[in-house]
């Protein structure tokens, strides 16, 4: 089965006039920008120069990298290795195609953000900072490479998820359900291990061997390149995951079919939509978040802590991570010998177990090599600076409190999101009495109580890292404390490989047990003895959709973790990088932050009010073009499914193409629609804080984007908790009490489309639009405050306000179902 992708895609009407706008507020940005005044700020960072003992020890971490980076593909060669019917590599190679267009296509528009960002970085550096040309062409050069890293490794998770989902499809048969776990999670690592590594070869060739005088501006534009493809890749597969998914799951309910049944022409669409959303997504958000928290620290250290200790810490800082790649793989295989040991032989176990064991492994073998490797760097008997030499043991702990909190915010998530806790249970009994109605009703009471604590969570995780800064850091920065939140996020993603692994782990479930209906391998005449004569082994179908069906419920819980630890690093990395604002503040205006960052000043309040206003915007802007998206999908596949005893049960390759043309055309447009009213926001916030005759007003933007950091985190904790609280709900009802197509089954349903939205689009995404916003905030504060543009800088506020409301406008009154 092969299907046509040329005209697939078509742009609508909506996106040309998308693009229009784009191109004027290009123009108009250029416009407003010609008489700003250059000065010195964040983006002028200037990198210290290392020792050569320092530059040799870092080298050897490019070293261990490139190791890393042949670990990864020694996963995949691995998993590739693995046999599969034909059947199910046919399905799995549809998949795999109808991956390849739509990412395609989604390289065209990041080609477009990158025109319009670039042109603005070029402008700034070239025009106002008045950086040579080549240096221009330098910091440009690794925007592209930022965003051509987020795009890249989005590439490579699809790959690696196309090959696995139909091995481990196959591997249900064998009654092995280790080895069915075992394919997953090899996948999972090879795209985990690789991603982190070639993040971190490019930071260190930066640190390195990058001009030090363009170091810290290529850093910059690295961050704002990962950040622009990672936000871009989030919210448009998000959107397109999630139309596919509620146009196939609702079928069930319309025409009451079973799950994936391959006459729905939504299914091949869903299948593809787990990859553009649960694998594109993630492996882009994984990257961007790597690097972004990096670069927050590295701003930190050379603008907060005395010159003649940055090259220490900054060499600390890298070899912790470079570590924690070896960390990473040496868990890996600890928790492997030790799951072959314990569930070899065993026919049926929790698929839960080994990935909580491999994520708590990797966080206490983390930790005593953060207390080990830090002594021998910065301890006693160390070549560290002697004021360093007593704070490597408190450098240690508040790396380890973020180490620690990776392994814990995932427990805690469990209890709200994993088949077997409470308030799944809740929600499934709740389902049975009151239909629809109180299964969403339980599932919004999961995702509230799950805020609380995982919000507790996070108290506890920074008010512990802010103790431990009281014990000396003073001494040798400004801002102890912000270094110290900075250190939690560096430390929750020390585990980083183990983080994307667990969450790449979900959509190669989900694919395996699509791939396993839409092969019709069961209705294949003599597979049995084929099976038996070609592979050796005799199969069982009725086991083989069990552990997949389960093998599922453990995906769903994971990925259900890995959010959390996202999008805190994005909340908690925020603090460091709107520090560096904070600066720029204190230097241009003269004036001390506390004085004007206060919650007496008005200008305060109307900023955090703005902030949460936008988050809310956006989560209902992202959902409504998932809403009319699935409006289109449903009505086109109720129209075309073909269901009578003539009708072939094989997918339809025509109809599906026009349900994935479907989704891609609306999450293009909400893309478009999201990108620039984010981007017209953060001016018009910025703008609007400029100083005309008090300095009062600056408040607004630095507590705006204190507020998306916050309402940001809350917002996705309780979305995407109560999302994955249905979703398990529906599959513990499909699963464990094997009742599908009962009443109790449907209301499941309708609650898990509910939290389909919620959990893969608006809520996942936040985390690279907290990081966009602040990134690019501070480039546009910078502009604003500066002295001649201060003047029009209200203005030119006013105006990008307006774009921002058209495009809010848009997003809903463009977007929606119509009335007709």
């Amino acid at each position: 089965m092969t299907l046509d992708f040329v005209t697939l895609f078509p742009i609508g009407k909506q996106v040309k006039a998308a693009k229009a706008m784009f191109s004027a507020l290009l123009s108009l940005l250029m416009l407003l920008l010609w008489p700003a005044v250059a000065f010195a700020g964040e983006a002028n960072l200037v990198i210290p120069t290392l020792s050569p003992a320092q530059n040799n020890l870092l080298i050897g971490g490019i070293v261990v990298c490139i190791l890393g980076m042949f670990f990864g593909l020694y996963q995949f060669i691995k998993v590739k290795k693995f046999p599969a019917h034909q059947s199910m590599l046919d399905v799995a190679s549809i998949i795999y195609e109808t991956c390849k267009t739509y990412l395609i296509q989604q390289g065209k528009f990041l080609i477009l953000l990158f025109a319009f960002i670039g042109v603005c970085i070029a402008f700034y550096f070239g025009f106002l900072q008045k950086t040579p040309l080549s240096g221009v062409l330098l910091i440009l050069a690794w925007t592209v490479i930022g965003i051509l890293g987020s795009y890249s490794v989005a590439w490579y998770g699809i790959r690696m998820n196309t090959l696995a989902n139909s091995r481990t499809a196959f591997a249900g048969l064998e009654k092995k359900p280790l080895k069915v776990l075992n394919i997953a999670l090899d996948a999972g690592m090879s795209i985990g291990v690789l991603l982190v590594c070639v993040e971190l070869i490019m930071m260190l060739i930066i640190l390195l061997f990058v001009p030090r005088e363009l170091a810290g501006a290529s850093f910059i534009g690295f961050a704002i390149g990962e950040s622009l493809g990672a936000s871009a890749l989030r919210i448009a597969g998000g959107i397109f995951t999630k139309i596919a998914d509620i146009g196939s799951d609702l079928m069930k309910i319309v025409f009451g079919i079973k799950e994936d049944d391959p006459r729905n022409p939504g299914v091949i669409a869903d299948c593809t939509g787990d990859n553009a959303g649960d694998s594109v997504g993630p492996t882009a958000d994984g990257f961007e978040t790597y690097g972004v928290t990096g670069v927050a620290l590295v701003t930190f250290i050379v603008l907060a802590v005395a010159p003649a200790l940055q090259t220490a810490l900054l060499t600390w800082i890298f070899v912790m991570r470079v570590l924690m790649v070896i960390t990473s793989i040496a868990s890996f295989y600890i928790n492997r010998a030790f799951s072959q040991a314990k569930y070899a032989g065993k026919e049926d176990f929790d698929f839960e177990q080994p990935l909580t064991s491999l994520v708590w492994i990797t966080s206490l073998l983390s930790i005593v090599v953060t207390f080990a490797v830090s002594y021998f760097l910065l301890g006693p008997s160390s070549d560290a600076p002697a004021n360093l030499q007593s704070l490597w043991f408190i450098l240690a702990a508040i790396i380890s409190v973020g180490t620690l909190g990776a392994a814990l915010i995932p427990e805690f998530t469990k209890i709200f999101t994993s088949p077997k806790s409470d308030h799944v249970a809740e929600v499934v009994k709740a389902s049975r009495e009151g239909g629809p109605s109180l299964n969403i009703l339980s599932g919004l009471v999961a995702g509230n109580f799950s805020a609380f604590w995982i919000g507790m969570v996070f108290l506890a995780l920074m008010f512990t890292a802010y103790y431990f800064s009281g014990f000396g850091l003073a001494e040798i920065m400004i801002y102890p404390s912000i270094f110290a939140f900075g250190l939690v996020a560096f430390g929750m993603l020390g585990m980083g490989p183990v983080t994307i692994a667990v969450d790449s782990y979900g959509p190669v479930t989900d694919n395996a047990q699509s791939i396993y209906e839409l092969s019709l391998i069961e209705t294949i005449p003599n597979i049995s003895k084929q099976i038996q004569k070609d592979f050796g082994f005799k199969p069982d179908f009725d086991k083989a959709k069990y552990y997949l069906e389960a093998n599922d419920g453990a995906g769903n819980t994971f990925k259900a973790t890995a959010k959390p630890v996202l999008i805190g690093t994005a909340v908690v990395g925020a603090t460091t990088m709107i520090f560096s604002l904070i600066l720029v503040i204190q230097s241009v205006l003269g004036v001390k932050p506390e004085s004007i960052l206060t919650i007496l000043n008005p200008y305060t309040i109307l900023g955090f009010i703005c902030g949460g206003a936008v988050i809310y915007w956006f989560t209902g802007a992202s959902t409504q073009a998932v809403t009319t998206g699935a409006y289109r999908a449903v009505e086109y596949i109720k129209k075309n499914i073909r269901l009578d005893e003539k009708a072939s049960q094989k997918a339809s390759t025509e109809n599906s193409i026009e349900v994935v043309r479907i989704c891609t055309q609306y999450a293009q447009a909400g893309m478009i629609n999201i990108f620039i009213a984010i981007f017209s926001f953060a001016m018009a916030f910025a703008c609007l804080s400029a100083p005309r005759t008090y300095e009062a007003p600056v408040a607004l933007f630095v507590s705006y984007l204190i507020s998306i950091a916050l309402f940001g985190l809350f917002q996705a904790v309780f979305m995407a908790n109560a999302g994955g609280c249905w979703d398990n709900a529906k599959k513990v009802v499909e699963v464990d009490m094997q009742e599908k197509g009962t009443p109790l089954h449907d209301a499941t349903v309708v609650g898990d489309t509910v939290g389909d939205p919620f959990k893969d689009t608006s809520s996942v995404a936040l985390n690279p639009i907290i990081k966009f916003t602040t990134l690019f905030g501070l480039l546009a504060m910078e502009i604003a405050i500066s002295e001649s543009f201060r003047d029009i800088a209200p203005v030119v506020g006013g105006i990008f306000l307006i774009i921002a409301l058209f495009f809010v406008w848009r997003s809903f009154y463009g977007m929606r179902i119509p009335s007709e």
